[in-house]
């Protein structure tokens, strides 16, 4: 399952395929506005230099956090704080709106800016806490992968973030192993 929490870990890219290569996301003009828009979140593009920084140390922190739960570890004192002070820099007012029937509450930023965007990331993980299982957060068993995804197969046994990519090439690589391991010494 895509999570605005997991995109935004997500934007600390490394190569699935062994090469060593990584990037970091967050700079990137095109990441820039594919975020904003497939999330429905607006901020100005470029992202201001402070605001970059902003942002990756709050990356650098809920990854912390992702990697603690999705060992089995438990939500401190600290974690709460650090989720509640993303959460209170974004003031919203409520718009009610709709007709008879299906009438909707929304919460409206009173700024559009990279701190609304942070809150929405925040509120996006903590969503993930209060409806899912921190057991679901996952690190993909690509170790050159590194993705975080929220597990939400019935059975939760997903390994991979994506078994069309990771899942195929570890699959090759364990055979390829087997195969090494098998092979007449004499033969190498």
């Amino acid at each position: 399952m895509e999570t605005l929490w997991s995109d935004f870990l997500n934007s600390e890219w490394h190569d699935w395929r062994r090469s060593g290569r990584s990037e970091d996301r967050l700079e990137k003009l095109t990441w820039q506005q594919w975020f904003l828009n497939h999330w429905q979140l607006t901020a100005p593009v470029p992202m201001p230099v402070e605001e970059v920084l902003a942002m990756r140390h709050f990356r650098e922190r809920l990854h912390a956090l992702a990697v603690k739960l999705a060992g089995g570890g438990q939500m401190e004192e600290a974690d709460w704080q650090m989720l509640n002070e993303h959460l209170v820099q974004d003031p919203v007012t409520r718009r009610l709106s709709g007709e008879p029937g299906d009438i909707r509450l929304q919460y409206v930023p009173v700024t559009e800016d990279w701190r609304h965007v942070r809150a929405e990331i925040a509120a996006s993980f903590s969503e993930t806490l209060l409806h899912g299982e921190t057991s679901r957060i996952r690190l993909c068993d690509n170790p050159d992968c590194r993705w975080f995804f929220y597990d939400d197969t019935r059975n939760r046994t997903k390994k991979y973030c994506e078994d069309k990519t990771c899942g195929n090439l570890m699959k090759v690589r364990r055979f390829r192993a087997r195969k090494k391991a098998g092979a007449d010494p004499s033969e190498q």
